[in-house]
C-alpha cells in the first residue's frame, strides 16, 4: 500500500481550521481535520451539481453562471461541457491555496480548464459576488463547505441562512437556479429555502453515481419568471 503524502496544508480565511492535500499514487484528497472534503475518485455528486443545474441552458448563448467552491474543479469542467463557447463561468474559491493546487500538483486533475476563456477566478468569498450581483445570474452553483451543516467556516452558515437566500434569489434573472450541494439531508434548512420564493426540489444523489457510495443531497431552488 502506497502511504499518502502531504503535499500542502493552508488556513481557511476567517478562522483556525486547516486544509491539507494529500497524495497517494494518483489519489489526491483535500482534508479538513480527519474529514476528507474532497478526493479525485468520487466526483459524481460534483459533477452532477452542474450537469442537473444546468440542463435547461445548453442552448442558451451567452449564460452567466456563478460556482461557490473550485474544490477540485469537477463542477467547472462538467459545466463547460454543457455551456455554449460564449457562457462566462465566475468561480468564487475562498482559500487561495486551492487555486495554486490547481495549477500546481492537481494540474493533471483539471485538464487546463482554468485557462479556459469562459473562466474568470476570483480568490473571494462567494457571498460577496451573490451580494454584488443584482439579476447577474442565470444559476449559481454552491458548493461550499459540506453544505448547510458546515465544517470548515462559521460564517458560510450567511450562506444559508434566511438574508443569504434573499441574495441569491435576488442575484438570480427570471428562471434562474440556485444549487446547493449536501452531504447530508437537513430538514430546517430545505423549509427555509421554501419559503424564499423558490420552486423548490431535492434531489438525492450517490457519492458514485450509479455505483452506488454515500448518498449524498442536492436542492434546486428556481426563480419564478417574474
Amino acid at each position: 500500500m502506497i502511504p499518502w503524502k502531504v503535499l500542502d496544508t493552508a488556513k481557511v480565511p476567517g478562522g483556525d481550521e486547516v486544509l491539507r492535500l494529500k497524495q497517494r499514487g494518483h489519489e489526491f484528497v483535500i482534508m479538513l481535520g480527519d474529514n476528507q472534503l474532497m478526493s479525485n475518485r468520487l466526483s459524481a455528486t460534483e459533477q452532477a451539481l452542474a450537469t442537473i443545474a444546468c440542463d435547461g441552458l445548453r442552448a442558451a448563448k451567452q449564460p452567466r453562471i456563478l460556482i461557490g467552491g473550485l474544490g477540485m474543479g469537477f463542477t467547472l469542467r462538467a459545466a463547460l461541457k454543457i455551456l455554449s463557447p460564449h457562457a462566462r463561468i465566475a468561480v468564487a474559491e475562498l482559500v487561495p491555496a486551492v487555486v495554486k493546487w490547481a495549477r500546481g500538483p492537481m494540474a493533471e486533475i483539471f485538464a487546463g480548464c482554468l485557462e479556459d476563456s469562459r473562466v474568470t477566478i476570483h480568490e473571494t468569498d462567494v457571498g460577496e459576488l451573490i451580494r454584488a450581483g443584482k439579476l447577474a445570474y442565470d444559476a449559481i452553483l454552491l458548493d461550499v463547505d459540506n453544505g448547510p451543516e458546515g465544517l470548515s467556516r462559521v460564517a458560510n452558515d450567511a450562506l444559508y441562512d434566511d438574508k443569504g437566500l434573499r441574495a441569491a434569489h435576488a442575484a438570480l434573472r427570471a428562471g434562474g437556479v440556485l444549487a446547493i450541494w449536501s452531504s447530508a439531508p437537513h430538514a430546517e434548512f430545505a423549509a427555509r429555502l421554501r419559503k424564499t420564493k423558490f420552486a423548490v426540489k431535492e434531489i438525492p444523489i450517490r457519492a458514485k453515481g450509479p455505483r452506488g457510495g454515500a448518498q449524498h443531497l442536492m436542492w434546486t431552488a428556481t426563480r419564478a419568471g417574474r
